[in-house]
């Protein structure tokens, strides 16, 4: 119970927390509110791992909490574009879809094989990154009126880095799936 009540893992949380509140801001159509918060939850997502290295209170908590916030509020901001319009549809199934076939693979390999090491790729790792600056543009575009050209530049190079750390996910865990005897 201490682990949770570390700093990092607390503001792990508050991006948990966060994301509640951004969707109702975006639904409610407040585009600059939502990109302000969002940049806060982005900021809780750099804070929460510096200090857990720095302040060395890595936990185990941790390690499972942070990219369930990532996926939690990444997934929330993608369907609430395609519902608002505001990135196409196509592009939020990818990345909720992507998520949703990690999620299967790292279940499947627990199920059937009893693998409990699914580590992020450096491919996911550079997904996401895309995702949060696509999202951050696409906030800003809607907000700040920021460049058509640089938002559908971003949306594009971040469909491209989803499905190839998609691709990646699914052919590391064939290969693990593969080389682990039953």
């Amino acid at each position: 119970m201490q682990a949770l009540f570390s700093l990092p893992n607390l503001l792990t949380c508050a991006r948990i927390a966060l994301t509640p509140v951004i969707v109702l801001t975006l639904m409610a159509t407040n585009c600059s509110r939502a990109f302000w918060l969002s940049l806060l939850a982005g900021f809780t997502d750099a804070a929460d791992g510096y200090l857990a290295r720095y302040t060395g209170q890595e936990t185990r908590l941790g390690a499972y909490l942070d990219p369930i916030a990532d996926k939690v509020l990444l997934t929330a901001l993608y369907l609430c574009f395609g519902i608002a319009e505001l990135a196409p549809w196509w592009l939020a199934w990818l990345v909720v879809g992507r998520d949703v076939m990690i999620l299967s693979l790292a279940a499947g390999g627990l199920f059937w094989k009893g693998i409990r090491d699914f580590p992020p790729s450096v491919w996911g790792k550079v997904s996401t990154v895309f995702q949060i600056g696509a999202a951050l543009a696409i906030l800003a575009g809607c907000a700040f009126q920021v460049s058509t050209d640089l938002v559908r530049g971003l949306i594009y190079a971040t469909a491209a880095a989803t499905a190839w750390s998609g691709f990646h996910y699914l052919y590391r865990a064939l290969r693990s799936l593969s080389s682990v005897s039953p």
